[in-house]
């Protein structure tokens, strides 16, 4: 019995070692898969905020698709992979840009940790670039940050809403969710996006709500954002 006692921190000092060995494994660097799925998707009086989440993450996915014509359907698995929404806007905003491809830029940028660094690479002037996209990289920006400058210029060069109120939305703490979504409502009710992103930031009322009110059926959203991108490049 004694003998069995004394081999009890030599067996546990084992199976720490092994432990250890498992959380340093190759395994571990996987990239954590997210799940990008939304149980509640409809407007319920009952709970207006409850599907808030699907609303603005629909919308984003859905102005992105278009502006970048690809599939929706893409967007949505590149996310469910681990790709963050900023490095998508990053990635394929440089892609057009420069004619690389965003797997390769997105690749490119796993292997050297930063948005600034791949960029740096693909040699585009600044006015290619954008304006908020050149200042960013200029201060060395977090993805965050770089991806908000990315939106703010494709806003800009879609004219989707002026610099006062993209800045003015910004100022007030919209993130790009929201900024698409309140854009998208403010269009079709002729109200100021910024007096929007407000009454739902207060508890005034909820995204859902707006869009019932707007008369913007979700399931419509690919229309109602395809005919304010052509409106805008009629003009």
């Amino acid at each position: 019995m004694t003998g069995s006692i004394n081999r009890i921190p030599q067996l546990f000092s084992g199976a720490l070692l092994l432990a250890t060995i498992a959380l340093s494994s190759p395994a571990q660097a996987i990239p954590t898969i997210t799940c990008h799925c939304f149980t509640d998707r409809s407007f319920d009086p009952a709970k207006p905020a409850l599907a808030d989440p699907y609303f603005l993450a629909m919308t984003q996915n859905t102005l992105f698709a278009l502006v970048f014509k690809i599939d929706k359907k893409t967007v949505v698995i590149k996310k469910q992979q681990g790709v963050s929404s900023d490095d998508l806007w990053i990635a394929y905003w440089i892609a057009a840009k420069s004619g690389q491809s965003p797997e390769g830029l997105l690749q490119a940028k796993t292997d050297k940790g930063t948005w600034p660094e791949v960029i740096g690479h693909v040699r585009l002037p600044p006015k290619t670039l954008g304006v908020g996209v050149s200042g960013a990289l200029n201060a060395k920006a977090s993805a965050a940050v770089l991806a908000a400058a990315v939106v703010d210029d494709l806003f800009r060069s879609y004219r989707l809403s002026s610099d006062g109120e993209v800045a003015a939305l910004r100022q007030a703490g919209a993130n790009n969710q929201e900024l698409i979504l309140s854009t998208v409502i403010a269009t079709k009710t002729r109200k100021p996006a910024r007096q929007l992103y407000h009454e739902v930031k207060t508890g005034a009322t909820t995204w859902g709500t707006l869009l019932q009110q707007a008369k913007i059926d979700p399931r419509n959203m690919p229309q109602e954002i395809a005919a304010i991108l052509e409106s805008q490049a009629i003009k």
